[in-house]
C-alpha cells in the first residue's frame, strides 16, 4: 500500500517555496513539515528540494514527483468535493480577507448573514488593507477593489464602485465650485496615500496631481475633514454617498468622473472551488450586484 506520509507537506512546500508558508497552509509547525519532507526524501532516496537560507526550490526529480503527486491530490479533492456536494449543508473552515472599510460596511454583514444560514461553517474573516498572499496565508477568497494586478489569481467581478469628488456646502460657498479638472489646483485637495486623482477627459483616463494641507490613509478621516469644510476629497461611493444624499457633501466634476472600478473576488487559479466557497461566491455576487 502506498505510504502517504510527507506527500501533502512536500506538495505544500513545492507550491509555496517555503517550509514556513507550507506549515501555515497545513496548520502544522515548520519543524513538522521539515521532518516529514526529510523522511520522504529518505524513503525515496533522492533530494526533492534545494535548500538555502533564503530560498527553497524544487529539484528536477522533485518537479517530476510534484506533477504526479499534484494529479493524485487533485483526484482526491475531486472525490471529496463529490461527497461534499451530497451534503445539504456546507461545513468546514472558510477563510476570507477583505479591505477594512469596505469589508466592515459591505462584506462583513453579508458574511454574517451567510454564517447565520450555514452555522456549521467555521468562517474566519480577516480585514486588512494589505494585499495578502492567498496561497501562503491559506485564504480561500479575497475581496479586492479597483484595478487588479495579480495574474496568478482567478477573479470574479462582484460589483463596481464609483469615485466621487465632493466638498461641503460651506467650503464651496467660500471657495467656489470647480467646473474643470484644471481648477482643482486652486483648491485644498485632501489626499490619501496617493498624490493624484483619477479622472476622464476627452474619453481618456487621466491621473491629475493634486495638493492640499492634509494627507491621511483613512477614508473615514478624509470624509470627516471634508464634512468640516477643510477641503475637497475624491473617495469611493461607500464613503461619501450617504452624505451626498443628505446634502452634507456636494459632488461636482461629474462630467470628468473616472470609469467605474471593479469589486472583485479572487481565488488561486490552481485550486478548484469547493462547494462552500462557490456557495459564498454566488451569494456575494447576488447580493452585491
Amino acid at each position: 500500500m502506498f505510504n502517504w506520509e510527507g506527500v501533502s507537506e512536500f506538495v505544500a512546500v513545492a507550491e509555496t517555496e517555503s517550509f514556513t508558508a507550507a506549515g501555515k497552509r497545513l496548520g502544522i509547525s515548520t519543524a513538522q513539515v521539515s521532518r516529514q519532507v526529510s523522511a520522504l526524501e529518505t524513503r525515496l532516496t533522492t533530494r526533492l528540494f534545494y535548500r538555502t537560507t533564503r530560498k527553497v526550490s524544487v529539484t528536477e526529480v522533485g518537479n517530476i514527483y510534484y506533477q504526479h503527486c499534484r494529479q493524485v491530490l487533485d483526484g482526491l479533492e475531486e472525490a471529496e468535493r463529490a461527497i461534499t456536494n451530497l451534503q445539504s449543508t456546507p461545513v468546514g473552515k472558510l477563510q476570507i480577507t477583505a479591505p477594512v472599510t469596505y469589508g466592515e460596511r459591505s462584506i462583513a454583514p453579508l458574511v454574517n448573514n451567510f454564517v447565520s444560514k450555514f452555522p456549521d461553517l467555521d468562517v474566519q474573516l480577516y480585514l486588512t488593507n494589505k494585499k495578502l498572499d492567498l496561497i501562503d496565508e491559506g485564504f480561500d477568497l479575497a475581496i479586492r477593489l479597483g484595478k487588479l494586478d495579480d495574474s496568478a489569481m482567478m477573479a470574479k467581478r462582484l460589483s463596481s464602485r464609483i469615485q466621487y469628488v465632493c466638498a461641503s456646502p460651506d467650503y464651496l460657498n467660500a471657495y467656489g465650485i470647480p467646473h474643470s479638472v484644471s481648477e482643482l489646483e486652486r483648491h485644498n485637495c485632501l489626499q490619501g496615500i496617493l498624490d493624484y486623482w483619477h479622472f476622464q477627459e476627452n474619453g481618456k483616463d487621466r491621473n491629475i496631481r493634486v495638493k492640499g494641507n492634509l494627507r491621511c490613509n483613512s477614508g473615514r478621516a478624509l470624509v470627516d475633514a471634508a464634512l468640516k469644510g477643510i477641503g475637497v476629497v475624491q473617495l469611493p461611493d461607500y464613503y461619501v454617498l450617504p452624505y451626498i444624499e443628505s446634502g452634507k457633501l456636494i459632488p461636482f466634476l461629474e462630467q470628468n468622473r473616472a470609469p467605474d472600478e471593479g469589486i472583485w473576488a479572487l481565488y488561486p487559479h490552481n485550486r478548484h472551488l469547493s462547494p462552500k466557497v462557490r456557495l459564498l461566491l454566488d451569494y456575494l455576487s447576488e447580493q452585491l450586484a
